[in-house]
């Protein structure tokens, strides 16, 4: 992409998120707005009034089906086994009228159904992952002799030697790689490709949403558990050529790092995803607070470096992440004992 082509995405960019804020109150909650618009929600705010209404599955008794927009506007939603009322994106029971009775921190108390479903963030990875079966389906048909006669083939071709030969063989070596590959490109392009849709206007933030990147930490902790050899808890918890007092210090602390692992390479990315968001909000936001001229362009035009440093770091956190997932099962699989 040509910079005049990224400035004029950019605008574009602009231009959406000042029409979703114009929605607004002139004297908007910063914090609360921005909140609102990098969290997950029933419907989909696609740009000013402008509102994709998701389906709703609850169980209450028996399967509840219908629209959010019956939500829209503080409205109750009649379904076949009782009345649900929405709060903070979050779906109560209540009765006809819609009493919520809430707590001394402003918690609704009423029930809350057994709530399946379908956010905005559900339909992104339907998104993400047909986009990701048509790319490398296409990518596949254009292999003639070995060799791949398609642009964006030939770049993700690089990615996936790069990521093979500087990232998975050097943490798992020669003799286990292909095990564990697949997994780890799927791991890649899968953050990657949700990186560079939640950069685009409109459309939300999912590895910005801490339950995926904690489901994808968690599955790679499975992983490296699961496929551990003898030699790897032996040289964990009850190291040799150690004092036993020593031993008996260092296990407690050995399992509290085994255990924190995933809750680092999930926070990581959820932090570093969400950060860049809430900087662009906050500068688009600085617009209504000052409503100068002079703050417009200025947020305008940092907020388009920030943009930019996004796409880099779509990038960069993928390989992080992939990196990281990779290390935590070579340490795991590798045989400790020819070390010694």
């Amino acid at each position: 992409m040509t910079l005049n082509k990224l400035v004029i995405f950019y605008l574009f960019f602009s231009i959406i998120h000042v029409n979703l804020f114009a929605k607004e109150k002139k004297n908007i909650d910063v914090a609360k707005t921005i909140i609102e618009h990098v969290s997950d929600s029933h419907d989909w705010d696609i740009v000013g009034n402008i509102k994709l209404s998701l389906p709703i599955f609850l169980w209450n008794d028996g399967l509840e089906v219908f629209l959010s927009s019956q939500f829209y506007y503080g409205k109750v939603a009649r379904g076949k086994y009782g009345y649900y009322k929405m709060f903070q994106e979050k779906i109560y029971q209540t009765d006809s009228i819609g009493h919520l009775y809430m707590n001394s921190k402003g918690i609704p108390k009423n029930d809350k159904p057994w709530d399946f479903s379908i956010t905005k963030n559900v339909v992104s990875l339907w998104i993400s992952f047909l986009l990701l079966c048509l790319i490398f389906s296409k990518m596949a048909q254009k292999y003639e002799n070995n060799q791949i006669k398609w642009n964006l083939g030939i770049l993700l071709e690089f990615l996936i030697l790069f990521i093979r030969n500087e990232i998975v063989v050097p943490n798992i070596g020669k003799k286990k790689y292909k095990i564990y590959f697949p997994f780890l490109l799927t791991v890649f392009f899968f953050i990657l490709i949700n990186n560079l849709i939640g950069i685009i206007p409109g459309f939300p933030n999912v590895t910005g949403n801490i339950s995926i990147t904690l489901v994808l930490a968690a599955i790679t902790f499975i992983i490296a558990l699961i496929q551990a050899n003898k030699s790897y808890w032996k040289h964990t918890f009850w190291m040799p050529n150690v004092p036993i007092g020593i031993k008996l210090l260092l296990a407690p602390i050995e399992l509290v790092s085994i255990l924190i692992r995933p809750l680092t390479l999930c926070i990581r990315l959820f932090a570093n995803i969400s950060s860049g968001h809430i900087v662009i909000l906050s500068f688009i936001c600085l617009i209504f607070i000052f409503k100068s001229f002079f703050i417009a362009s200025f947020s305008i035009i940092f907020g388009f470096f920030i943009y930019l440093l996004e796409i880099m770091v779509a990038f960069l956190q993928s390989f992080i992440f992939t990196t990281l997932s990779s290390l935590l099962i070579g340490i795991s699989v590798k045989n400790y004992e020819n070390y010694e």
